[in-house]
């Protein structure tokens, strides 16, 4: 349904004529004057009706039939009534765009990807930014960092259609509107690009300086903390990694973050796999499983990504740590998340090279019909 946040006469001018009404008729309609509707007609977009009129309008457009609906908001995108950018979006469009954004966003956290996808191009391919005013912008910004995330977690890291260059442009935009916010964020998620590109030693530093960025929020600096252990834990230094993720669980648990106090529980019992200390790691992907909001496909994926990790770090818990990456990676391939299918087949072959060196005919029943590479 047609909605407008502040009536002016260029939208009541649209809903006389989309109610196909004179103006004595629309001003009876309304319980107006006739003289008050033409003023309104005269003045546009300059004139704002009164608080009580505004909701007389409310109403009279919320009681239209649907085609009237329809009309309305072709009659409105049509008119030039000098408040937005020629060609740009009018008022309802904004109103329609956010509340796409908004249902991209759930889309994302169910990782429905073609959903996500359809929401945001509906708009970033209707416009171009040099036609869209600082809230049109805003909303173009917004898009394109979901875009980002969207193909983030696809997999597509780096490349001409990548989650790279999407947040880039939304970075791009965000510093001319001047939020400096924003552009923290995004530079938070082009440390995660870099990571995930294999840059770790660029993405540590990256992570450094964000975790006391007074750009970001408590909440984002604590990521960064516990990304920074993430890069360090990756290239190596993991005991290093689990002294700085441990400062930030600390964090989250002073902020009354749960989610996250338990995702830095997760990333801990990889660091503590990294350095052999498998007790430590089963305790922590414990506390992971059990205190986590399991919001989507990809937390579940991750987590049992983690937890079949952990487990075939012993040959005594093999079976179980193959069996729950299975189930990880059909999850995963429902769902298109092409960069978690691969960390889940690089674990595999670099688990079997590492029993390789131990009884071979042993390994292979354990683990029959798969490609080791």
């Amino acid at each position: 349904m047609a909605t407008v946040q502040l009536w002016s006469g260029l939208e009541a001018r649209a809903l006389r004529g989309a109610l196909r009404m004179s103006v004595r008729g629309f001003a009876e309609h309304l319980g107006v004057a006739v003289r008050t509707v033409s003023k309104w007609e005269a003045n546009g977009a300059a004139t704002e009706p009164r608080p009580d009129t505004q909701a007389i309008l409310d109403t009279a457009l919320a009681r239209a039939d649907a085609a009237a609906q329809v009309r309305f908001e072709v009659l409105l995108s049509e008119a030039d009534g000098g408040r937005q950018r020629a060609g740009g979006p009018r008022t309802w469009d904004y109103e329609s765009w956010t509340e796409d954004v908004d249902r991209a966003v759930a889309a994302l956290g169910g990782q429905n990807f073609p959903l996500a996808d359809s929401l945001l191009h509906r708009w970033l391919h209707r416009w171009s930014p040099h036609d869209l005013d600082d809230k049109g912008l805003y909303l173009f910004a917004r898009s394109t960092t979901l875009v980002g995330d969207l193909k983030r977690d696809q997999g597509a890291v780096l490349g001409p259609l990548s989650a790279e260059r999407s947040y880039a442009a939304a970075r791009s935009v965000f510093t001319q509107l001047d939020i400096p916010r924003r552009v923290a964020q995004l530079d938070l998620s082009l440390a995660v690009v870099a990571e995930m590109s294999g840059k770790l030693d660029l993405a540590a530093r990256r992570y450094e300086t964000l975790a006391v960025d007074d750009r970001l929020s408590r909440r984002d600096q604590a990521r960064a903390r516990l990304w920074v252990g993430t890069a360090l834990s990756k290239s190596g230094d993991h005991s290093y990694a689990a002294r700085v993720m441990a400062a930030a669980t600390r964090d989250f648990e002073e902020l009354d973050e749960p989610d996250d106090w338990s995702v830095a529980h997760q990333k801990l019992a990889l660091a503590h796999r990294g350095a052999g200390d498998i007790t430590q790691a089963l305790h922590f992907i414990g506390i992971a499983r059990s205190t986590g909001t399991i919001a989507g496909p990809m937390q579940r994926v991750r987590l049992d990504t983690a937890h079949g990790h952990i487990l075939l770090s012993d040959r005594a818990t093999l079976d179980d740590g193959l069996t729950i990456l299975d189930q990880a990676a059909k999850v995963a391939a429902q769902y298109g998340m092409s960069h978690q299918l691969r960390s889940i087949e690089d674990i595999r072959r670099t688990t079997y090279r590492q029993f390789a060196d131990g009884d071979q005919g042993e390994l292979n029943d354990q683990w029959p019909g798969r490609d080791h590479g």
